[in-house]
């Protein structure tokens, strides 16, 4: 968009989403623009369905993974990042931002909370805006086909979900071929655990010492999930879903703000 678009645009719509991912490795078979790309997409998908806007995608922000291909940034620089993108936008006329996130991790949802809490705490002045972080809920696609396949476990990362939606979106991406797992007991440590890839130490055995982090070293794939089954029909499926709750919560936004 131009100058110009932006200006005319804010005259109907003052609404805008913002995309943001995280560069990570997701298995040898997902690019590690996966949660990049399903936020983008699925922002892309609500805004032809309400008209508002779509700011282009925050790529950097922190997995916590260590495998080769992610790029961290730490979590309090993500969330200063977001304030002032935040910042950017209210001041040129927006009234309602949603963030997007393409990466669930524990460390990433945080920081996207904090950002939106100490935005409108440390900006009392501001009236009429309104932040908001698209959940993803549940699918109803997503536990069907669980169900179909008997998969019963978790789904974390480069799974049946992330797979499927890939597949949907951009299949040239997908290298189903080079599809791997961990070896099955170090899968089923980190299913037991969104963050049991981590590995906790002290130095001094007492529970005020703050323990040191550091990815499990045995891990070399890194999928915490199960991709057999996934498929383009099923990723449409949920896409069409997110979409479609997505659009929902613009269009009470908006509604609100006018």
């Amino acid at each position: 968009m131009t100058v110009r678009q932006v200006r005319e645009g804010l005259r109907e719509m003052k609404t805008v989403l913002l995309p943001v991912g995280v560069v990570e490795q997701h298995g040898y078979h997902l690019p590690l623009s996966t949660d990049i790309l399903v936020a983008q997409e699925t922002a892309r998908l609500a805004a032809e369905k309400t008209g508002c806007f779509v700011a282009p995608a925050v790529h950097y922000s922190f997995s916590g993974g260590m495998l080769p291909g992610t790029i961290n940034i730490s979590p309090q620089v993500f969330s200063l990042v977001l304030m002032d993108i935040f910042r950017s936008l209210v001041v040129q006329g927006f009234r309602s931002v949603i963030v997007v996130p393409g990466h669930g991790g524990t460390e990433a949802v945080r920081a996207i909370q904090d950002a939106a809490e100490n935005f409108q705490r440390l900006s009392p002045g501001l009236s009429g805006v309104v932040i908001a972080v698209f959940r993803r809920e549940q699918s109803r696609a997503l536990e069907a086909a669980r169900r179909q396949l008997g998969n019963t476990g978790p789904d974390f990362h480069a799974g049946l979900a992330e797979t499927s939606l890939v597949l949907y979106f951009r299949p040239d991406l997908v290298r189903m071929e080079q599809a791997q797992q961990d070896r099955p007991e170090i899968l089923a440590m980190m299913l037991a655990d969104q963050d049991g890839y981590l590995q906790r130490t002290r130095r001094v055995e007492d529970d005020q010492v703050v323990p040191k982090l550091t990815q499990h070293p045995e891990i070399e794939v890194g999928v915490m999930g199960h991709y057999q089954g996934a498929s383009p029909e099923l990723g449409r499926a949920m896409a069409e879903e997110r979409a479609a709750a997505l659009a929902e919560l613009v269009l009470k936004l908006e509604g609100a703000a006018g």
